[in-house]
């Protein structure tokens, strides 16, 4: 089994040193650097290859939201999965417009952090439940504002089952998952998923989701 290769990035060495000390308790796991700045992440993925980041919010020159971003606008870039003691709903949705494919808080237990590296690494997005709970008012309170008649626009350009597949995906269901509601082949949702980020300009399942909710898909499936 190929050890999932993961880079730490937090300002506080203790924070860093506790993540290191969790995560190389597990065998799937290979902690291949850190950093203390988001201004040092570029460089570090160029040498180290990741393939997920551990990223803290709050940092001293380069934050994580913005280190985030310039992260996955790069060709084959790794997944981020966003750790803070911070969840007001702005850092919520900043980081997964982001491209974050994970939003977890710091209080969470060891092994969930552990198993959110290993789910984001095997393509599914992780959110907390104090952090789901939070999208989903976002949602109820922004219904009825012009971000839903973007939202729509973009969605526009989807075939039937594209959008079909992006209503599967905002409901967070697993490849599987969707292949079998949708009577399709893993491999044909696989290709459709690769449409609508395509379509889309989306790198990531979470920014699906996410435009799914602004877009009223799942209120129109309901």
């Amino acid at each position: 089994m190929t050890a999932i290769r993961l880079l730490l990035v937090d300002d506080d060495p203790l924070v860093r040193a506790g993540l290191s000390l969790m995560m190389g308790g597990a065998e799937d796991i290979e902690i291949v650097g850190e950093a203390a700045d988001g201004g040092e992440v570029e460089a570090l993925v160029d040498r180290t290859r990741p393939d997920v980041v551990l990223m803290d919010i709050r940092m001293p020159s380069v934050d994580g939201l913005t280190a985030t971003r310039r992260l996955r606008a790069r060709e084959d870039a790794p997944q981020v999965v966003v750790l803070t003691t911070f969840h007001a709903d702005e850092h919520v949705l900043r980081a997964l417009r982001a491209g974050a494919a994970g939003f977890v808080l710091k209080d969470t237990p060891p092994a969930r952090i552990v198993e959110a590296v290993r789910r984001v690494a095997a393509g599914d997005p992780v959110l907390s439940p104090t952090v789901t709970r939070q999208l989903m008012a976002h949602v109820a309170g922004t219904a009825a504002d012009d971000r839903r008649a973007r939202a729509r626009a973009r969605i526009a350009v989807l075939g039937e089952r594209e959008r079909e597949v992006t209503v599967a995906v905002g409901r967070g269901l697993s490849n599987a998952e969707i292949a079998a509601a949708l009577f399709m082949s893993v491999a044909t949702v696989k290709t459709h998923v690769s449409r609508v980020l395509a379509k889309l300009d989306l790198n990531n399942r979470v920014q699906i989701a996410l435009l799914a909710y602004d877009a009223g898909l799942l209120e129109d499936e309901d």
